[in-house]
């Protein structure tokens, strides 16, 4: 790293225009972390909801189509920064335990939307939300352990995951 002269207060900085290994490093890991937690997203373009869904009885209270694409975008990027804070304190060696429940959520994420869009199984789909639930709600007070703001990262995402869970349980009620 190159280093300018001695500044007045005594502190040598580095020369502007110059990226230290670490920093490089954590800029990688971010887009790693946000990759994979856009992946888990991208079975929502494998899985659409078609006409399937379009024929299903839905609550008056259920949300247009065009709000989930912004929402689940906010929330996969909060996830993705969530997990970064948390790997940024030692990596996977040291938080081995929060990135791996992490992770198990992260598949059950992308689990529900082939179950409920794919196979048209509201029911085993609720089951499984309930599942993601418990997941996400597992993950946010050890990730609070080592850093509290990736804890209230996730909040939101349980908070619509809540919300989703109790809409899958109404549509998967509405259509017995």
């Amino acid at each position: 790293m190159t280093t300018c002269p001695i500044a007045a207060d005594g502190v040598k900085r580095p020369a502007t225009g110059t990226t230290s290994p670490s920093r490089l490093k954590g800029v990688l890991a971010l887009a790693g972390w946000l990759a994979l937690c856009y992946s888990a997203a991208s079975l929502g373009a494998v899985f659409m909801p078609g006409e399937w869904y379009a024929t299903l009885k839905k609550p008056s209270w259920n949300p247009p189509g065009w709000i989930f694409g912004p929402v689940w975008t906010a929330l996969y990027t909060m996830m993705a920064v969530a997990a970064w804070l948390v790997w940024k304190r030692g990596g996977f060696v040291a938080q081995r335990r929060p990135l791996l429940i992490f992770l198990a959520q992260l598949a059950l994420n992308a689990l529900w939307t082939p179950l409920f869009f794919g196979l048209h199984r509201p029911g085993l789909a609720f089951a499984e939300i309930v599942l993601l639930w418990l997941a996400i709600a597992a993950t946010i007070p050890t990730f609070w352990r080592v850093s509290s703001l990736a804890a209230w990262l996730l909040v939101p995402y349980l908070a619509w995951v809540s919300f989703a869970a109790v809409l899958n349980f109404t549509l998967w009620r509405l259509k017995a």
